[in-house]
């Protein structure tokens, strides 16, 4: 390719050399033909900065340049329900002649939809290597333009680079992944943005093109976390026929997921990521990798050979709540910052014995101190009494406070609006004493009413359950501003032995 460049610029230069001989021949001025030439080499060198019209077209090209590394569905951590489905769909193009003699329609587009990080381009790049085809990854954003008609050049462009690539690999079938698709795909309004629609009418226009007699078979796989701002003629069957839902990992897969980053790395004797996968639920595949890669540093930090057990909890807690950060506080503003994560603590507890994993005072992110839980199980559904134990958690800091100082502070604002949107949630599932209601249906003053009863319940419980364990706070407030962190163990040895 670079010999073809540079003799593509010998013609391009020989040829420029031959005019000049040829103008100056017939009597045009040599200033002339000077400012012309510079004139024309300017605007060549602008265009290939900007990557204006000269340029135009060159997403798919960008996009074929990038191929993915070797990646199977054995190197993906846990979503087995989505690799079972994507499996199923990319088999119709393995074995062309089963399809064939069973008249099944080939899949045109397949749509994985969930959170951020899950591993939906992860499951594109495995796909290319099961199915043996060319693969071309481009992002949405790529193809909109203030000009119009450039997005759907560009669409135009993509898919042709896919079948060149496909032919050129000796292949019979190419996979295009599109990032953010919802960047090009969003819903038609009927407004003035004619390049998104002639974009996303190109898109449509090719998916429909792609015919089962064709010598090279495209199949489209899109990647987007807001299925809902997808126009309904993308998701239509015959275009998105299936549309995979890829889900934040379970327990088991968390524990896979880690196995997986761990593979490289020096795990000391001891180190148990099954508990690490305890302490990790609702994390996504990309901070679980995170996790392990954040140990991996502390531990080049303290220069140790292996991975310890708390060079994962930093680790955790880092992805969880952000970078350690040096603010100093005084002793009054630390001994109430320590009363108030013991409440949240303390709570936890006696609502959900074993939940706590650890207490700290170290400032991460915007917050001064607190509390890491890790679940005894996944849970996805919950009830009443799940819902009222998480808001007494919540509200358990600005009671502990009220308690031990008669009064809050300005550290339980976010307590208050966790407390809030379950409260909303209980409501709008039927368990308020409201009944089954439409949202919509209650007026902002009975939102109010039925909001500050469930609250000034739950306080005054709250309130209660703390009141019987001041003695545990008196025994625990020196060590906690002490050392800075407190164990999960430790909080329930000393509930236990100082109960009332």
């Amino acid at each position: 390719m670079r010999k073809l460049s540079q003799f593509g610029k010998e013609i391009a230069v020989g040829a420029i050399i031959v005019l000049f001989i040829f103008l100056l021949y017939v009597g045009l001025p040599p200033a002339i033909m000077v400012m012309g030439l510079l004139t024309f080499g300017a605007v060549f060198l602008f265009a290939r900065s900007k990557g204006g019209g000269l340029a135009m077209g060159t997403a798919g090209k960008k996009a074929a340049a990038r191929k993915p590394e070797y990646l199977t569905f054995e190197d993906i951590g846990g979503q087995d329900q989505p690799k079972r489905e994507i499996t199923e769909a990319l088999d119709f193009l393995v074995h062309r002649d089963k399809i064939e003699k069973l008249g099944i329609r080939p899949l045109k587009g397949i749509l994985l939809t969930g959170p951020p990080g899950t591993g939906k381009t992860l499951l594109a790049k495995a796909a290319a290597q099961y199915t043996n085809s060319a693969f071309i990854a481009a992002s949405g954003s790529e193809f909109v333009e203030m000009y119009v008609g450039v997005g759907a050049g560009r669409i135009r462009d993509l898919f042709k680079e896919a079948r060149q690539q496909a032919t050129k690999m000796k292949r019979n079938n190419a996979i295009i992944f599109i990032d953010e698709i919802d960047g090009i795909g969003g819903k038609r309004d009927g407004g003035q943005h004619r390049e998104y629609d002639q974009t996303l009418n190109q898109l449509l226009t090719e998916m429909d093109g792609v015919q089962g007699d064709e010598s090279v078979r495209i199949l489209l796989i899109a990647a987007t976390n807001r299925k809902e701002l997808l126009d309904a003629a993308l998701l239509r069957p015959g275009r998105f026929d299936r549309q995979i839902q890829v889900d934040l990992p379970d327990k088991k897969a968390r524990e896979h997921i880690l196995m997986l980053h761990a593979r490289n790395k020096p795990v000391g004797e001891g180190v148990s990521l099954a508990k690490v996968a305890e302490e990790t639920f609702g994390f996504s595949g990309a901070q679980l990798e995170s996790v392990m890669n954040e140990a991996a540093i502390y531990a080049m930090r303290d220069e140790s050979e292996n991975l310890r057990a708390d060079h994962l909890t930093q680790a955790i807690d880092k992805v969880m709540m952000g970078e350690r950060m040096d603010r100093e506080t005084n002793s009054e503003e630390r001994e109430r910052v320590a009363i108030h994560e013991l409440g949240h603590a303390i709570v936890a507890e006696n609502v959900r014995p074993q939940s706590v994993a650890q207490v700290s005072l170290t400032p991460r992110g915007q917050a001064l101190g607190y509390v890491r839980h890790h679940p005894q199980q996944d849970r996805y559904l919950y009830t009443l009494a799940v819902l009222e134990e998480q808001i007494m958690i919540a509200l358990g800091g600005a009671v502990a406070e009220e308690i031990f100082y008669g009064g809050r502070s300005t550290g339980s604002r976010g307590d208050f609006e966790q407390a809030t949107s379950i409260v909303r949630t209980l409501i709008e599932s039927g368990m308020s004493s409201l009944g089954i209601i439409h949202p919509q249906a209650l007026t902002q003053e009975q939102w109010s009413k039925e909001n500050e009863k469930i609250l000034e319940d739950l306080t005054n419980r709250t309130r209660d359950l703390l009141g019987k364990h001041k003695a545990t706070f008196t025994h625990l407030l020196d060590h906690l501003i002490r050392e800075e962190t407190l164990s999960g163990d430790q909080l329930r040895h000393h509930i236990k032995q100082h109960a009332a």
